[in-house]
C-alpha cells in the first residue's frame, strides 16, 4: 500500500500542473497527454458541479520496469593491507583514548570521594572536640556550683553552731543569775 502511494506521488510530480489543467479544459486532448504514462491509467469520472474528477489507477510494476529503477551500489574499491592496518590502529587509538577518559573519570570520582571522606572525618573530629569542650565546661561549672553549695551549707552550719553556742552561753548566764 505504501509502495503504491509513493509511486502515485512520484507520477503526480511527473504530470505538470499545466497539462492537468489543459486536460480538464480540453477533454479531447486528454487521452493524448495522459496516454504517455505506461504504468498508470487515468479514467474520467462523471462531471460534478465542482469540476471534473479523475480516477488514477497504477498498473502493477513489471520486471522490465524494475530494472530501470534498480539502484546499484557504488563499486567496492580494493582495500590494501596498509589501509586495514591504519583503520585498526585508529580504532586502537580511539579505544585507548576512551579507556583513558574512563580512567580519568574514575580517578576524579575517587579523588572526590576521598575529599568528601576527609571533610566528613574533619567535621566529625571538630564535632567531637566541640562536644568534649562543652562537656568539660559543663563539668567545671557543675563542680564550681557544687563547691559553692557545700561552702554555703558549711557557712550556715557554722552560723547555727555559733548561734547554738550563744544560746547555751545565754542559758548558762541566766542560770547563774537566777541561782
Amino acid at each position: 500500500m505504501a509502495k503504491t502511494a509513493i509511486a502515485y506521488k512520484e507520477k503526480m510530480k511527473e504530470i505538470s500542473v499545466l497539462s492537468l489543467i489543459c486536460s480538464c479544459l480540453y477533454p479531447e486532448s486528454r487521452k493524448n497527454i495522459m496516454g504517455d504514462f505506461e504504468d498508470m491509467d487515468i479514467k474520467p469520472i462523471n462531471k460534478r458541479a465542482s469540476g471534473q474528477a479523475f480516477e488514477v489507477i497504477l498498473k502493477p510494476s513489471s520486471p522490465v520496469s524494475d530494472a530501470g529503477h534498480c539502484i546499484t551500489s557504488p563499486p567496492k574499491r580494493d582495500i590494501s593491507l596498509e589501509d586495514i592496518q591504519k583503520k585498526l590502529e585508529a580504532a586502537e587509538d580511539r579505544r585507548r583514548s576512551q579507556e583513558a577518559l574512563v580512567l580519568q573519570s574514575l580517578a576524579e570520582k575517587r579523588e572526590h570521594e576521598r575529599d568528601v571522606l576527609v571533610k566528613a572525618m574533619e567535621e566529625n573530629s571538630n564535632f567531637s572536640r566541640m562536644a568534649e569542650e562543652k562537656l568539660q565546661l559543663k563539668m567545671e561549672q557543675i563542680e564550681e556550683n557544687r563547691l559553692a553549695y557545700l561552702a554555703a551549707i558549711m557557712d550556715r552550719l557554722q552560723e547555727r553552731e555559733k548561734h547554738a553556742q550563744e544560746v547555751r552561753r545565754n542559758k548558762e548566764l541566766k542560770e547563774e543569775v537566777t541561782a
